[in-house]
């Protein structure tokens, strides 16, 4: 199953692996765990309280 994806130059959505010459990046999150050892450090750099 094809995944939609964000082209890293343009911001434009496509299905290709490549647009504008560039690679293009997954445009859904990572799956939730709750054993994530990150979570604390995202919540920081997206501006949440603590």
């Amino acid at each position: 199953m094809k995944r939609l994806r964000k082209c890293s130059v343009c911001g434009e959505y496509t299905m290709h692996q490549e647009h504008c010459g560039a690679a293009t990046i997954t445009s859904y999150p990572p799956k939730y765990s709750p054993e994530d050892k990150y979570a604390e450090q995202r919540r920081k750099a997206k501006g949440g309280s603590k």
